[in-house]
């Protein structure tokens, strides 16, 4: 029997990926400036020139780690918005506000996205990744509200950016001070009712 051959693509995507996986840990549990190429090459199981061949150097592996983990946290919040069966939109935008400051004190969260991130990619590079992730999730869950009349008809994009924005920040006070956790979802909870009794 004929076993088919992967092809060079096939392969790359392949290196690529165990790249990511091994590297994602280690930026997780060391930090960014850490972390050497050569031990993520080793832990990948491949040599720095497949490493080299893939990302041009670690920042762009970073980058790639990090679009990782922020892909991951958006779907997971999405899917605790969806499994927490809120009766209503609002519901679920305080929902959500709860479930990202859980996200943001999980250690991979608060050490690749939160305090690697802004400093490797730069602040707008950082802005641009979660926007493309957590801006069209935002956008709908303010349409939603909206059409429910249980927020003000305020037009939908600049809305998202402020409430990503205050969610942005939010997180960072959280990061450096844990103990904050508490009196900041309250503020982000009392900021999201005064609109809806706007």
């Amino acid at each position: 029997m004929k076993v088919a051959r992967r092809t060079q693509a096939e392969r790359s995507a392949t290196t690529r990926a165990a790249l990511i996986a091994a590297a994602r840990p280690l930026f997780a549990d060391r930090g960014y400036a850490a972390v050497s190429t050569p031990e993520i090459a080793v832990a990948a199981g491949v040599t720095r020139g497949a490493l080299y061949h893939q990302f041009a150097d670690k920042a762009a592996l970073f980058a790639a780690v990090t679009e990782a983990v922020e892909a991951d946290v958006t779907q997971r919040l999405a899917n605790d918005v969806v499994a927490a069966g809120h009766t209503d939109p609002l519901g679920a935008l305080h929902g959500s506000i709860d479930a990202w400051l859980d996200a943001c004190e999980e250690p991979e969260v608060r050490q690749v996205l939160l305090l690697d991130a802004p400093v490797v990619l730069g602040w707008e590079g950082f802005r641009d990744l979660a926007q493309h992730y957590g801006l069209g999730l935002t956008e709908q869950l303010l349409q939603a509200a909206i059409g429910a009349g249980q927020l003000p008809p305020l037009a939908t994009r600049p809305f998202a950016h402020v409430l990503l924005g205050a969610l942005q920040e939010a997180a960072f006070v959280v990061t450096a001070d844990p103990h904050a956790r508490a009196e900041t979802a309250r503020v982000l909870h009392t900021i999201l009712d005064a609109l809806g009794q706007a």
